[in-house]
């Protein structure tokens, strides 16, 4: 596992609960709550510095998951939040300025980029999102792209369906996370006062 400053100095802050796979890396201005379960060769990173130097924010709320090879990463100057109890699954990259609100699912390979998205939105597999500010709620469908006003207009509410499978990725991932913590204490994990030094 990588976890390392950035430029500027600052530090992920991990907290105690979180399950973090030894193939991810976490770099510079990031916060990850409790529970939260970052997979295997998942990269974040908060080292993009602004015209004054300074790094924002990644956020990663509690409960969350960032799945398998996922990339969060910020122009600089900007920042990301996942919110509570959303999913990030495998491969896509979220890129700030991005916030993205709570029990959200965002599928396979999808991109988030410059974008805003309400609670319990699901962007399903292989779509785009730039630019755009979803509602709460919405589901945008396989392969397709969000960019403006009129392509928000045209995406319908999440059905129970696939709210449900949302929920039920969210509870996995939160047991994986108890599982990893688990197997963290029984191998003495080096972690200290919630952050990685």
């Amino acid at each position: 596992m990588m976890i390392e400053a950035n430029h500027a100095g600052d530090r992920p802050v991990i907290a105690a609960t979180a399950g973090l796979h030894p193939s991810a890396v976490v770099i510079g201005n990031v916060e990850i709550g409790d529970e939260v379960y970052i997979g295997p060769n998942a990269v974040i990173r908060a080292d993009e510095p602004s015209a004054d130097g300074s790094v924002g924010a990644i956020v990663i709320e509690r409960e969350a998951n960032i799945q398998d090879g996922v990339i969060i990463h910020a122009l600089g100057g900007t920042g990301v939040r996942i919110g509570r109890g959303t999913s990030i699954a495998h491969g896509a990259i979220v890129h700030g300025p991005s916030e993205i609100g709570a029990n959200c699912f965002i599928g396979f390979n999808s991109v988030i980029f410059k974008a805003l998205l309400g609670d319990g939105v699901i962007v399903l597999h292989q779509a785009l999102i730039e630019d755009a500010a979803i509602p709460n709620g919405l589901t945008v469908p396989s392969m397709t792209a969000v960019r403006d006003k009129e392509d928000v207009i045209r995406l319908a509410p999440a059905s129970s369906d696939l709210a449900e499978f949302a929920l039920k990725v969210c509870q996995t991932n939160v047991f994986l996370t108890g599982v990893s913590s688990l197997i963290r204490s029984a191998s003495n994990s080096s972690r200290k006062d919630n952050s990685y030094v």
